[in-house]
Formats: structure tokens, sequence, C-alpha cells
């Protein structure tokens, strides 16, 4: 096995902006003179350079970077706490990403992602994800820690659609965190969608924005998160605010606020105290309560990107086999040979799905089953 590490970077405003060549802007344009509003980009062609050297199936490993917010929670005995932990874990997992405004490769039909890691307490963490649908785009992923008593699996349905000068990321599907010895409870969580602004005119820009949350019916709990996106003339970038409420009946219980790139603060929520929405961020009526009430909740620029093990030798469908050549191409950034790389991955693809058709032959996926919009891991019901 390789191990293999992730770059942590800064996380400051300069990370999620790209200023793009006039000659990649007029590629940009060329294909939006193509398009309508709420086009879906699926189908889009998109060039290589807005592209980063990782398939979707890997990208999704970022929420199990971080095995010190994981590996720890189903020893928690307090409910509420358990939850505030599943939360920090969550908005701990969108910080990981390459400088500007990327997106990672869009998985071909079959195509699969495995990794394992090995912990400094001796304990090691499965992943296993599969591209289990093209049309539309459906990834399925399972991750495990079985000494620690710890699942994570789920599916991501990203739709991709084109607003002009922005493109917007739809997160659909859904992630449930797992705790077997606790009555196989079960936190379910819902994303946030992603926008790339300024893709025709001005800087562009990648935020994350609108709801998101995080529920768990065992305990009567319920996360409901605000992703904020920064005005033009006011606001901080990467924001976001929260609530933690009864599920039953709507009782605040906890307030969180701040960034998710950088520091989150929690503090209990007092229903006497008036609190304000000051430059995208849920502030309190006077900065010496807020010192006092408010804990830091996590800052995710404390944390090292742990490394994941793939397998020396890869099979023809595993990501980074499948995607060496273009990866490399990216990565040295020759980018009209990177497009000619990408094109002989989708044009084997097309002729595989043709001679299915052809002959008839229903897809069958591998690691995963296909039971409705869920797609358990073979062989463990979740």
């Amino acid at each position: 096995m390789n191990k293999t590490s992730m770059p942590h970077h800064t996380n400051d405003n300069e990370n999620n902006t790209e200023e793009i060549e006039e000659g990649s802007r007029s590629i940009l344009l060329s294909i939006a003179s193509q398009l309508t509003k709420g086009t879906d980009l699926h189908k889009v062609a998109l060039p290589t350079f807005v592209l980063e050297p990782r398939s979707m199936l890997e990208r999704i490993t970022d929420f199990m970077a971080h095995p010190e917010l994981i590996l720890p929670v189903s020893d928690i005995e307090d409910d509420t706490e358990r939850f505030i932990a599943v939360v920090k874990w969550f908005l701990s997992g969108w910080h990981i990403k390459p400088k500007g405004v990327k997106k990672p490769y869009n998985p071909v039909l079959g195509e699969f992602f495995r990794c394992k890691y090995r912990y400094d307490d001796g304990s090691e963490g499965y992943y296993i994800a599969e591209q289990v649908s093209h049309h539309p785009p459906a990834s399925a992923f399972f991750y495990t820690c079985p000494q620690h008593k710890v699942i994570i699996t789920g599916d991501i349905k990203p739709k991709s659609k084109f607003y002009g000068n922005s493109v917007a990321s739809l997160m659909k599907g859904t992630t449930n965190f797992i705790l077997p010895t606790r009555n196989e409870e079960l936190y379910e969580v819902h994303m946030p969608n992603m926008y790339a602004r300024g893709v025709l005119i001005g800087t562009m820009t990648l935020e994350l924005g609108d709801t998101s949350t995080i529920t768990c019916k065992s305990t009567d709990l319920i996360c409901e998160m605000d992703f904020q996106t920064k005005g033009y003339f006011s606001g901080q970038c990467n924001s976001v605010s929260a609530k933690i409420k009864r599920l039953s009946t709507q009782e605040i219980l906890y307030e969180i606020s701040g960034q998710w790139s950088a520091e989150l603060f929690i503090k209990k929520y007092d229903p006497n105290e008036k609190t304000s929405v000051v430059g995208g961020l849920l502030s309190f009526k006077k900065d010496t309560t807020k010192e006092k009430q408010s804990d830091v909740m996590v800052d995710v620029r404390q944390h090292r990107v742990y490394p994941l093990s793939v397998p020396q030798v890869q099979e023809e469908k595993e990501s980074r086999r499948l995607w060496s050549k273009l990866t490399e191409e990216i990565k040295s950034g020759n980018y009209d040979k990177a497009t000619e790389e990408k094109l002989k991955v989708e044009d084997t693809e097309r002729e595989l799905r043709k001679v299915r058709e052809e002959n008839n032959i229903e897809w069958q996926t591998r690691f995963f089953n296909v039971k409705g919009d869920d797609y358990p891991l073979k062989g463990i019901e979740t």
C-alpha cells in the first residue's frame, strides 16, 4: 500500500478564488454561449484547466481525513455532546481543497476508489466508493473503523447547473453516520450546495451556500446549518451559522457561528440575548458577552490531513489508474494533452455503453446494492 497525504493549505479567501487567464476565459465564454440558464452541466465537456487532479470518489475521503474527530464519538456518553461531536466532524470536512476553483473528475460507471487508514492507536479504517450510476450521476461510499465501532456511509448525487456568471453544484444524496454499539444510532446528514461565481466576468470564487441539516431521531436532535455566501460589498467568506434543537419541540439548545475554513464557535442558547447577522456571521449584541459564553468548537487549521493508503497494484477501473494519464498532464500543466487523455477515457466508456445497449445488457454494480435511492454495501445492511 502507498501512503499519500494532501497538502494542508491555509484557509483564507485567496484559496477560494482564482484569476482566469484571458485564453482560458475565452474558452469558458465559448462554452457558455452554447448554454441556456439552468442547463444541466453533467453532459457538458468542461475544459481540463478547471479540474482538480482526482476523482469525486476520492474527494469524498476528505470527510474521513480527521480521525481524531471520528473515532472518539461512540465513547461519548452524553447524547447532546455526542451529537455536537458529529456536527463538529461534518463542519470540519470542507476546508480540504486545492487552491482556486476546481472540480474533481466525474467518475465513470463502475469506477471505484478504495483506501485504508492506519491510525496511531493501532486501529484501522477502511473506505470504498463506487460510481453506481452515470446518468444521473450517483456515487456510493462506505467507511468503517471496526475497532472504534463507527460507520459512515451514503451517496452523493450532484447536479450541476449553469446560471450565467455562476455554476451551482446541487449536492443531493444522504450521508449516514452510524454508531453500531448504540443501537445502530444514526445521524442523517444533508449537504449544502456549492457555487462557483465569476465564471465569465470577475474573479472566480468557490463558495458553499444554502441550508444543510444533521438529524438524529433516536436522540431527538437536529442541527440546522446556514452556509452563507459572501455579498458583493460586505460579509465574510466561508461563513456558517447553525442551531442545535430538540427535534420534537424545536427548542434551541446551542448556537454555532464562524467560518468552516477556520474557527467555529459554540454557545448555549440564551433566549434573552439579542443576536443579529453582521457581515454574514451570527453575532451577539455585546462582544464581551460572546467572549464569556462562546467556546471554540473547532479550529480546522489546527488539524492535519491524515494520510490514506491505496493498493500499489490498481485494477483497471480504480480511480487512480483510470485517470492516471489525465492527472499527470494536469499536474504538469499540459492542458491540451490532458484534454486528449480525458477524451480517451470518456470515448472508451461510450463504446462500452453502446455495446451494452446493443446486447441488452443491464449494468450490475460491484460493491453496492441498488435499493431505490439507497445503495447499501453488499453483505452489510445498515
